[in-house]
């Protein structure tokens, strides 16, 4: 009865101070992130302005990445967490008076969003790596359950993402950007009200002071860990080139609505949901590489696949087998994460890792801006032999390594 009462109030606790606050900063992640490109599609109409769109919003989130796990280990979660919501919710709230004003012609619009999507994109990822933060030092209490927690925040980040297009979508084609962005604001600010204050103690000025330079340090200590992070950045830069590219193939290509361009994602995080489920109960059973190397099977076939794909519903069923795999890989990620980097410089580390991954979203966005929209499908092609590659080389090192957890 007692270890039961003890198991209760672990999960009640890990509930408010962790999973609640990641709910609800994740959805104003993915209205920000699918959200911006769309109403730039519906201002203006032009695939250049999109990848430009995209590119300008991925930038500055890369250089978040460079402070952003400094200041958490300087300053603590909270009140990093609590700063970047209220950023960005004055931030958007801004731009939603500004788009609202009637006076305001396509080129004012436009330029308002293009500047919105830096400021929006680099004041979330600051939020993301303090919760992410806190999802580690929960992970580091839960020790051989680490990757039950670790699911839990992937499958809120995917719940997120499954609601966050569609929502962005339905707004932007109902109630038009100011509506839009007035509801990421509102999730923004309950974002912060909700996260709980936590004591904070400095992990050290030598560490704090080394931000990227420590986690740097971290990664080649761990072979493990670099070994997978570089494998996923070649899977990043085929999902990343998806991603940019998909407004412009499903608006203006193939002629469909900005609702259907993020039912797409919507579907993806569905089924990329239900996959982190069954890894969470088969890296129970068979353990993590296993798992992983299922996991990039799925996701380098899917992506293959996804390159010649020529119709709505042949993008929508492959780019949701496509992340059903990666979600998957997310949940081999964090929890080898979780398991191999010191505490006193999680944050600084995680930067570095997450700072890795994301650098294809941002180059993806340019060449899609360069590109002739017939020349996609061969780029796509190209990023998914190398997805293919560096996954299969990266499981194959990553079974010889004795730091890989069971």
């Amino acid at each position: 009865m007692r270890a039961a009462r003890t198991r209760h109030d672990r999960r009640s606790s890990l509930f408010r101070s962790v999973y609640l606050p990641r709910s609800v900063d994740g959805a104003a992640f993915a209205m920000t992130t699918y959200g911006i490109p769309l109403i730039v599609v519906a201002t203006t109409g032009s695939a250049a302005l999109t990848g430009l769109a995209f590119a300008l919003e991925w930038l500055p989130r890369l250089v978040a990445f460079t402070v952003a796990g400094s200041l958490v280990d300087r300053h603590g979660i909270t009140r990093v967490f609590r700063t970047a919501c209220v950023g960005r919710a004055l931030a958007v709230l801004l731009a939603a008076l500004l788009l609202a004003v009637p006076a305001f012609g396509v080129p004012a619009a436009a330029a308002v969003v293009m500047v919105l999507a830096p400021v929006s994109g680099f004041l979330t990822e600051c939020s993301y790596i303090a919760a992410e933060t806190a999802g580690g030092e929960a992970s580091r209490t839960a020790g051989a359950r680490a990757h039950r927690v670790q699911s839990v925040l992937l499958g809120i980040d995917q719940t997120a993402t499954l609601a966050g297009p569609l929502v962005s979508g339905l707004l932007l084609e109902y109630g038009g950007p100011t509506l839009m962005l007035s509801t990421l604001a509102a999730l923004s600010l309950l974002a912060a009200a909700l996260l709980p204050h936590r004591q904070h103690t400095p992990s050290g000025d030598r560490q704090n002071a080394s931000g990227v330079r420590a986690g740097w340090g971290t990664l080649r200590a761990l072979p493990a860990l670099a070994w997978l992070v570089g494998g996923l950045l070649l899977s990043n830069s085929a999902i990343a080139l998806l991603q940019a590219a998909m407004p412009v193939i499903v608006v203006t290509e193939l002629g469909r609505s900005s609702a259907d361009a993020g039912l797409i994602w919507s579907a993806a995080a569905l089924t990329s949901l239900l996959a982190i489920t069954a890894a969470r109960r088969a890296i129970d059973r068979w353990g993590l590489w296993p798992v992983g190397a299922t996991a990039a099977a799925i996701a380098a076939t899917a992506t293959l696949a996804v390159a010649q794909a020529d119709t709505y519903h042949g993008y929508l069923v492959l780019v949701a087998l496509l992340m059903a795999g990666e979600g998957g890989l997310t949940v081999v990620l964090r929890t080898l994460r979780s398991h191999l980097i010191p505490p006193e410089v999680f944050a600084s580390t995680l930067s570095l890792t997450i700072l890795l991954l994301l650098l294809p979203f941002p180059a993806a966005g340019l060449l899609i801006a360069a590109l002739p929209p017939g020349q996609i499908g061969h780029a796509v092609t190209a990023t998914a032999l190398l997805q293919a590659l560096g996954l299969a080389a990266a499981f194959t090192r990553l079974r010889t390594l004795r730091t890989t957890p069971a």
